[in-house]
């Protein structure tokens, strides 16, 4: 009997959501993802100690500032991770910069010439933003560049009907995460069939495919193998290595719970403009904590690892 992790990958494109390539290659996922609290991680490991060395190299020798050097520690990691996966590797433009269109827009140029430097085509690899509304304009442009993007922290469907309208190719709907605030704040636990945050990733992939939207819906952000179960046939699913391994130590069966059809029950089109996107996302309380939030802990995890990058170049001189 195959395993259920055997059963996904027939049904959906499996992507590890890790820095950590050891884990990468256990369990040959499709595409891979990053973002700064899993670049710091893994800068942190004694097995990647050689990439974070050559990009401390590189600094001094380029007499680079910290933030150049924390990009080429993430181009590094993002091409070294193409090496492994037959697929896309997305790379997170920094969360200080998700109210700045210009400034994302000036670093994912950055990013994929780089990766283009190094011999990696863009089309391995995503550019990741957070999906506020000057982080989907961002994309917007990107996009028409032949820079395909991967628009995450995306909570509701306003945002996810925004990244439509853009032209985005990738959204990375959270679930874990949807599901901790309404734990926290009803103060009671729900079972797969009723997480609000997999009901949030049914309603947005419903809506792509009744109104023929080709954005790729790829739910994330996992507290449980059972959420994973309940999406199960989403275009792509970003899964820890710790859920990857207990789905491959599982040889049960595993129902296919999503269909690319129309469904009656999806909502209307929409066609948001700046006003009406703010407004649809203040009115949502958990989707406005959690996007803050989630911009907060990225950015907090970029400093952590840009100040230990600063020690390393101080500690070359």
């Amino acid at each position: 009997m195959p395993t259920k992790l055997d059963q996904l990958k027939t049904m959906t494109t499996v992507v590890a959501d890790t820095g950590d390539m050891e884990s990468i290659r256990a369990f040959q996922p499709t595409d891979c993802t990053t973002n700064p609290t899993l670049i710091l991680k893994a800068a942190q490991m004694d097995a990647y100690s050689h990439i974070v060395e050559e990009a401390i190299v590189w600094g001094r020798s380029h007499r680079a500032v910290t933030s150049q050097v924390t990009d080429r520690l993430s181009v590094s990691f993002g091409a070294e991770l193409a090496k492994i996966v037959p697929g896309r590797v997305s790379t997170e433009v920094d969360a200080d910069l998700s109210f700045d269109a210009l400034a994302m827009i000036d670093k994912a140029r950055a990013l994929i010439a780089d990766y283009e430097h190094r011999g990696v085509d863009r089309g391995r690899i995503l550019i990741k933003l957070a999906a506020t509304w000057e982080g989907i304009r961002a994309a917007e442009v990107l996009q028409r560049e032949g820079i395909d993007c991967n628009l995450t922290l995306l909570f509701s469907l306003a945002q996810a009907a925004a990244c439509a309208d853009a032209g985005v190719f990738l959204i990375s709907p959270f679930v874990g995460r949807i599901l901790d605030w309404h734990v926290k704040n009803e103060g009671r636990t729900f079972e797969p069939e009723q997480d609000p945050g997999v009901l949030s990733v049914r309603r947005i992939y419903s809506y792509y495919k009744t109104h023929g939207i080709k954005t790729v819906v790829m739910g994330a952000s996992f507290r449980s193998v059972g959420e994973i179960e309940a999406l199960a046939g989403c275009d792509r699913l970003t899964i820890s290595p710790q859920l990857l391994e207990t789905l491959s130590k599982d040889s049960g069966t595993l129902a296919r719970k999503l269909e690319p059809k129309a469904s009656i029950d999806a909502p209307a089109r929409m066609r948001l403009d700046e006003k009406s996107f703010r407004f649809m996302l203040n009115e949502d309380a958990m989707a406005t904590e959690k996007l803050s939030e989630g911009i907060r802990l990225f950015a907090k995890d970029l400093r952590t690892l840009r100040e230990m990058v600063s020690k390393r170049l101080e500690a070359a001189d």
